[in-house]
């Protein structure tokens, strides 16, 4: 086979063997797409908008036109007292005026003198000229349904954000968790090699029966440790798992075969300074963006409430005129011939419960601005307190670092005086346990880092809208 052929075949291997190894990756930027497009909470967050929906559909179905009749007949003693049939058709509209029009057929030899007998047809308005006339119950409702349709994405956000949260938690202790166990097993590779030596130098007769316990000792310690490890990252998968859904609506299993991988990138936005990034939080976190909603749909019913405390005064116009001919031409001028009109007024005297009720609403935005204000603070010295984490974090990993860096020159050291017989394996050993307990408060700060930007950012309230880069 030519020489080009192979290398060909070798970089296909190769390239074969990069995607497979990709495919077993498992990054948070994942997790957090699998959570916000199948999760059940996700899912139900979404519902949020639906439901919004259909509460303002449910608010317009009071204006919907109401066709309605009425039948009745009355016969006594083979006498017929009465019959009538009566269609009509009601136009609530938004200004709180209903429009009416309908036709009448009455009947009979004992019918209310008031009634027109025969057929007839009518049409008028039915005015409100205090209460109920700048805002009414159903207009109060439709208005407000439509508020809190605009506010139920800020809801449905403040909900991801928060699973997001709970969902990354879970995924840095499992990355965390792996990277131990894969110290730990390195560690185990470099002590099997040490006692397999200490075992031939026994042989030997270069070292004491002693030194080949105090090998085997720590490998057993290790081992120990591992299959701890083990354990508490099979459990990691399994908490993981809670959190993973297909299309289908159904749970999936973490693989044994993925593995988590971190981004060496930083985002850029948390390189802002903190006062940014605070008013970053307060102009666009979601717990506080639905404050505003909230104010303006009290300030509606409080508008409502005030008309409750107007005088009841209504009045009712209807042009009529004979059949079942709306549009006949014999209906006369208003209030000239052929009309109906009625005046109704009334107001309670003390007004007791409209003042109580104007009362209670007016209270309810004092303590809903309380609350907005409490709130602002709230997430201020949340985002203050998770920043300051954020940075010293930081600054630890770096000394941890520095730190390790000297615990591995130390160890070789004392390796290499062990070889010249100048030290102990027991010093030795001491020396791999530091840099053992080393490696894993790297890991720990490194992976406690990582979810710490992440958790800045659920702090500014936009986690379900980014994928990060910040992990070290």
């Amino acid at each position: 086979m030519r020489p080009g052929v192979l290398i060909y075949l070798f970089l296909l291997l190769l390239n074969i063997e990069q995607i497979a190894a990709q495919k077993n990756t498992f990054t948070a930027d994942q997790l957090i797409e699998q959570v916000m497009k199948y999760h059940p909470l996700s899912k139900q967050a979404d519902l949020i908008i639906d439901k919004a929906k259909a509460e303002v559909l449910a608010a317009r179905g009071n204006f919907d036109p109401m066709l309605s009749n009425e039948v009745g007949q009355k016969s006594f003693t083979g006498d017929m007292y009465y019959y009538y049939n009566r269609p009509k058709l009601e136009i609530p509209t938004w200004g709180g005026v209903e429009i009416t029009a309908g036709t009448n057929y009455l009947s009979g030899s004992k019918t209310d003198p008031e009634d027109t007998r025969g057929a007839s047809h009518f049409w008028g308005l039915s005015v409100p000229l205090a209460k109920d006339l700048l805002m009414d119950k159903r207009r109060a409702m439709l208005r407000t349904a439509q508020i809190y349709r605009e506010a139920r994405d800020y809801e449905r956000k403040a909900i991801l954000n928060d699973i997001l949260l709970e969902a990354l938690r879970v995924y840095w202790n499992w990355s965390q968790q792996y990277q131990v166990c894969q110290v730990l097993e390195e560690t185990m590779k470099l002590t099997s090699q040490r006692v397999q030596w200490v075992r031939t130098a026994y042989l030997l007769g270069d070292r004491a029966a002693i030194d080949t316990i105090e090998a085997f000792t720590q490998l057993q310690q290790l081992e120990l440790q591992f299959n701890m490890a083990q354990m508490e990252l099979q459990n990691n998968r399994y908490e993981l798992s809670s959190f993973l859904w297909n299309e289908r609506s159904e749970p999936v299993d973490l693989d044994n075969s993925f593995i988590p991988v971190a981004n060496s990138n930083v985002d850029e936005k948390l390189n802002d300074p903190l006062s940014t990034l605070l008013e970053s939080a307060i102009m666009n976190h979601p717990e506080l963006k639905q404050y505003p909603f909230k104010l303006e749909a009290l300030a509606v019913e409080k508008k409502w409430k005030f008309q409750e405390l107007l005088p009841e005064a209504r009045f009712q116009y209807n042009q009529l005129g004979r059949g079942f001919n709306l549009l006949g031409a014999d209906s006369g001028p208003l209030f000239g011939n052929n009309f109906q009109y009625a005046l109704s007024l009334g107001i309670p005297l003390r007004l007791s419960k409209g003042r109580a009720e104007y009362r209670k609403t007016k209270l309810k935005i004092q303590e809903t601005r309380l609350q907005q204000n409490n709130k602002k603070v709230l997430i201020e010295m949340k985002l203050r307190s998770i920043y300051n984490e954020w940075q010293t974090l930081r600054r630890q990993v770096d000394l941890q670092q520095r730190s390790l860096n000297n615990f591995l020159l130390l160890q070789r050291a004392e390796e290499s005086r062990f070889r010249n017989g100048e030290s102990s394996l027991f010093l030795v050993n001491a020396r791999e346990n530091k840099v053992l307990e080393g490696k894993q408060k790297l890991l720990e700060l490194k992976n406690k880092y990582s979810f710490t930007s992440y958790k800045l950012r659920w702090a500014m309230g936009d986690l379900g809208e980014w994928k990060g880069k910040h992990q070290l």
